[in-house]
């Protein structure tokens, strides 16, 4: 793949198509239990986005393990454990929009889950791909083995491979040996987690463990993208953690809950922790206890703080340049790097990678803008999103729109006074990445397959461990309460 962004094929008039924004999914209140399974039409540039953004991970993902790339291109290529999650959901999704054949997905599915299974498990600091049921945050491309002395073994890039693992195992649900060996092999990967292994500090879970210094000092706790781990921990047959674990998770919530830039909502700062539950659990119209007494479901409560995260770019109050309207979007993603530049009188600071966010914590910006933060919250602001896609293509399309769809991100604010860490300049526009990330590309792809038909949200409400996480959580309401619905064929 080059690393030249090219603009791609679409012209002026396709960019006028996406101004007719397709119907809105209704985002289900709180108790209303109400969803929409009708087909929503999606412009021509959301279908050119979402075929690109699958093609990242057919394309790059090795066929005979199945790992797929943290990043592309990348000089060292190395694997992300939790973009082999979303791999595994785009296989299906791919299947489903005619891209490959249904034997193509059984085949890449059933090589990734084999070498999952059987990859060495251990306590030693070489040569393992995981310990305990779960995985290392970054494998080896070609063996899968731990990529480094600073990778640590975690909880929540786990739940994300677990995630792909759990919506594979239900997808392929034909009476034949090959999808019967998908769905016995992601049940063994799954139940061979134990949870309680990363209760250091009980009933909350560690954010991981390294072999050199042992578990993570800090826990999962507070409203963030932790909320799989937790409903994924708690559904286990095998390794459960105890139904207390939820409250306590919860424990912090009342210091996140408040209003933000018109919106009454559950915060947190980049968009990732928004969406990440959300791509394989339909939240909407089902309710935990903390919901039941806001009125509100998680659903709701991210399309809050999208349109807060839109407002926030609209009274752009640090003065960024391009902000506004149609151009926002604030999540984890590349950035041009750790360096200040004063403009103005004003000392900005930069970012490399990094968690930018706006809320009433968790707060970072510094000018830099992630296409994923906005077309993964597609399904909570469809038109709000729509809108603004055809904008940002329109405007700066030519710079941050290539092979596989949006790069990762780009800053208007950054100027050419000072060499950049990574990406690239553009003389007199700004900064822009030069590569894909495949935890970012994830939530592109499968949210707009939920906002199409709520596509991944439907097959995982026939999943039994995540219909037990929830329960054990105490969601109650909805689809939740209803038998478990027969697969759609």
């Amino acid at each position: 793949m080059t690393k030249t962004i090219a603009c791609g094929l679409l012209n002026g008039l396709l960019l006028c198509l996406l101004i007719a924004v397709a119907p809105t999914v209704h985002a289900g209140n709180a108790g209303s239990g109400q969803r929409s399974e009708a087909v929503q039409r999606l412009p021509v540039l959301m279908r050119d986005i979402e075929r690109r953004t699958f093609n990242y991970f057919w394309q790059e993902t090795r066929a005979d393990n199945g790992l797929a790339p943290d990043r592309v291109p990348w000089d060292e290529p190395f694997a992300s454990i939790a973009a082999v999650g979303f791999a595994l959901t785009a296989y299906p999704l791919g299947v489903e929009r005619g891209w490959i054949s249904r034997d193509q997905a059984r085949q890449r599915t059933l090589a990734t889950l084999r070498f999952l299974h059987d990859a060495p498990q251990g306590s030693s600091a070489q040569g393992m791909t995981g310990y305990h049921g779960f995985f290392y945050h970054f494998l080896h491309l070609d063996s899968g083995a731990r990529f480094a002395p600073w990778v640590e073994l975690s909880s929540v890039d786990t739940a994300l491979l677990l995630g792909g693992v759990l919506f594979a195992q239900t997808w392929f649900d034909q009476d034949q040996p090959e999808e019967q060996a998908i769905r016995d092999l992601a049940e063994a990967i799954y139940q061979r987690v134990d949870w309680t292994f990363l209760q250091v500090r009980p009933p909350l879970l560690s954010m991981g463990w390294h072999p050199e210094s042992g578990f993570i000092r800090h826990d999962w706790v507070g409203y963030n993208e932790g909320m799989l781990v937790y409903v994924l921990a708690l559904g286990s047959p095998t390794h459960p953690i105890g139904e207390e674990a939820w409250a306590e998770w919860q424990g912090e919530y009342p210091q996140s809950w408040g209003r933000y830039y018109g919106q009454q909502h559950l915060g947190f700062g980049p968009m990732f922790g928004h969406q990440y539950s959300h791509v394989w659990i339909d939240f909407r119209g089902i309710q935990d206890e903390y919901m039941r007494a806001k009125g509100i479901d998680y659903f709701e409560n991210s399309r809050r703080a999208t349109l807060a995260q839109r407002a926030y770019a609209i009274a752009n109050p640090e003065g960024f340049k391009g902000y506004g309207r149609y151009v926002w979007g604030l999540t984890a993603s590349d950035g041009p790097g750790h360096v200040a530049q004063d403009h103005n009188g004003r000392t900005r600071n930069f970012r490399g990678y990094s968690a930018r966010g706006a809320g009433l914590k968790d707060a970072f910006d510094d000018g830099t803008i992630a296409p994923t933060a906005m077309l993964g919250s597609l399904p909570f602001a469809p038109a709000e999103v729509m809108r603004s896609v055809s904008v940002l293509h329109k405007r700066h399309g030519r710079h941050i729109y290539g092979d596989y769809g949006f790069i990762d991100a780009f800053n208007l604010t950054f100027d050419d006074t000072v060499p950049v860490q990574v990406g690239r300049r553009v003389p007199g526009w700004g900064w822009v990445a030069d590569q894909y990330i495949g935890i970012d590309q994830g939530p592109i792809l499968t949210m707009i397959a939920n906002y199409r038909n709520g596509r991944v949200w439907e097959v995982m409400r026939r999943n039994p461990h995540v219909r037990r996480g929830l329960q054990r959580a105490g969601f109650r309401g909805g689809w939740l309460d209803r038998p478990i619905e027969e697969p759609k064929r």
